[in-house]
């Protein structure tokens, strides 16, 4: 990007945040005047385009209730059911069976987007004037054809395809279109760090869309190191890659590198990780990836292998929409706050209270609570995000929950809280992915001593006798250049207790009633979540886009963490 198009986005960005209500007026209007005649509109707004009347008729509602819009679309029908413009494909929703429509102008809004949020990075923390590439993992997934002949496959092998987004690879990144759109995710990892390590003196940052997959990359680099630095030195791929269009990638820019290999393997083969990410690619100015949400378990190891690269959380977006950016993005992970972009689509906030503030009273249903509109929300609020976009979307609710944390001229700022949907319970009580994270936060503290960290956790509610009671998967790790104890059972136990006495106080008066059984933490070998992501990756989900479930739902992934449990610990009474 150049001095006048960073400074460009700079001015955009601004302008956009000072007049975000007039141009949150405009978004609608345009959507409704261009969409008041499709069937869905018409049996709520009559062909009117007022705004009053849009929030006055119009349902607010979920993928289920859309999904019989969506399914006659994907079986023939014509797209004007939901929407005027032409479908040119389907996407999914995070990596679920989800189809949403999608049309031409979602690449071209992506471009927009991203010239936006790249804006403030580049005014921070990228020489203009150094050339420079991207080592960003992505990964396309195969597109499927449905019934009508449309082609579903993720909103982000969408962007991929776009024309804008193929002409920008050759010069600004490392990974060439082949290794992207490489149907094996193992082989398309192995493609895209052999490329990125080839021009490593080149690269100014090392990315992807979530941190977990940046951690994943070094992970696999610390297993396949050896063989990647022998296809460097030898100038030839390695024979395990079988897929065609990598092999023909690789041969155009793959000659014999002696030198490089050796530097590559001075590095590598080194007692401690620690800085590796630094060491390997000495240019890079810092790494990209969401670390915000579930994936804030993951900035602590980042950290540890970032040789201290400052970890970049630039964007908020989902399928439905994109939505804000890192205005600041030297902040720490914890402190991130998204900025709403008011040109991007409609936004309005339905308030969440929190159901453990006996002075809240809570309202029954979503239909007695008014949506808030963007420019009204208030700091400090807690928020559910609902859409309404160009592709068919109204009102439509994401299953996000944000909190204010301020505002940049009239445009709010967010943080990201969690996922509505995601929930333990056993009765009636409710734990959020937060009230979790928090309770885990404490326990872990407790492995220091013993020379252990927690690298991956996740839960489920067992009910399979009664009382059901919370069971956690913990992975855990020997810090580098530790002597590690022998993992203490007491220590163990005593994490289950820590987790209990964390949560809320109604989990708290449950277990002393025993509604809810003593909490279990089932400690599992290493590569278990590794195993779990492989699986969910073998089912469809784009490994860019994986997430790894802060509570399991799915049968199989529940056994495949089970087959690994080496040991299995319970509370030793009640936390109250």
């Amino acid at each position: 990007m150049a001095t006048n198009e960073y400074e460009g986005g700079l001015k955009m960005i601004e302008e956009l945040t000072t007049n975000a209500e007039q141009i949150q007026d405009e978004v609608l209007r345009e959507i409704l005047s261009r969409n008041a005649g499709t069937e869905y509109l018409r049996g709520f707004l009559h062909g009117q385009t007022d705004k009053q009347l849009f929030k006055k008729n119009v349902p607010i509602v979920t993928y289920e209730d859309l999904k019989p819009y969506i399914d006659r679309i994907v079986n023939g029908e014509t797209s004007d059911i939901l929407l005027a413009e032409p479908i040119t494909g389907s996407g999914t929703s995070g990596g679920q069976p989800k189809l949403m429509p999608v049309t031409a102008q979602v690449a071209k809004k992506w471009e927009l987007f991203r010239g936006l949020y790249e804006s403030p990075v580049i005014k921070y923390l990228v020489d203009i004037n150094q050339a420079g590439k991207r080592m960003e993992l992505m990964f396309a997934r195969p597109e499927v054809e449905t019934p009508s002949g449309l082609m579903a496959t993720s909103v982000t092998t969408s962007i991929f395809k776009g024309s804008g987004f193929r002409a920008s690879l050759p010069k600004l990144y490392t990974s060439p279109s082949e290794t992207i759109f490489c149907p094996d995710p193992n082989q398309s990892l192995y493609c895209q760090l052999l490329f990125g390590l080839i021009q490593r003196e080149e690269v100014v940052m090392i990315g992807s869309f979530f941190a977990s997959t940046v951690l994943r990359a070094i992970k696999f680099l610390e297993n396949h190191w050896q063989e990647l630095r022998y296809d460097i030195k030898t100038g030839r791929l390695s024979h395990q890659i079988t897929d065609s269009r990598c092999r023909n990638a690789a041969s155009l820019v793959m000659k014999p590198n002696p030198e490089q290999a050796d530097l590559i393997e001075n590095i590598c083969n080194c007692k401690s990780w620690d800085g590796i990410i630094r060491k390997l690619w000495p240019k890079a100015r810092y790494i990209a990836g969401i670390c915000t949400g579930v994936m804030r378990q993951y900035t602590a190891e980042l950290e540890f292998y970032s040789g201290g690269l400052p970890l970049v959380s630039s964007l908020y977006a989902s399928s439905e929409a994109f939505c804000g950016i890192n205005i600041e993005p030297l902040c720490k992970p914890s402190y991130v706050s998204y900025t709403f972009l008011p040109n991007m689509a409609y936004f309005e906030f339905l308030p969440v209270k929190n159901e453990r503030d006996e002075s809240i009273e809570m309202k029954s249903n979503d239909e007695d609570t008014e949506l808030v509109d963007l420019v009204n929300v208030k700091p400090g609020r807690c928020y559910e995000l609902v859409v309404t976009n160009s592709t068919g979307l109204y009102r439509y609710k994401v299953g996000d929950v944000l909190m204010v944390s301020g505002f940049h001229n009239n445009a709010p700022q967010f943080q990201f809280v969690e996922r509505k949907s995601v929930v333990l319970s056993v009765d009636m009580e409710k734990t959020s992915e937060t009230d979790l994270f928090k309770a885990v936060t404490e326990a872990k503290a407790l492995l220091n001593p013993l020379g252990f960290i927690l690298t991956e956790y996740t839960s489920y509610a067992d009910t399979s006798s009664v009382p059901g009671h919370y069971v956690l998967f913990w992975e855990l790790k020997e810090k580098e250049g530790e002597h590690c104890k022998e993992l203490d059972p007491k220590i163990m136990v005593e994490c289950c207790f820590k987790i209990e006495e964390s949560l809320h106080y109604t989990y708290k008066i449950y277990r002393k009633r025993n509604i809810i059984a003593a909490l279990e933490i089932r400690v599992v070998k290493q590569g278990s979540f590794e195993a779990l992501m492989d699986y969910c990756v073998s089912k469809g989900t784009s490994l860019s886009q994986y997430k790894k479930p802060s509570c399991i739902k799915s049968e199989e992934a529940l056994n495949i963490l089970d087959s690994r449990v080496t040991g299995k610990y319970f509370s030793p009474k009640s936390p109250l």
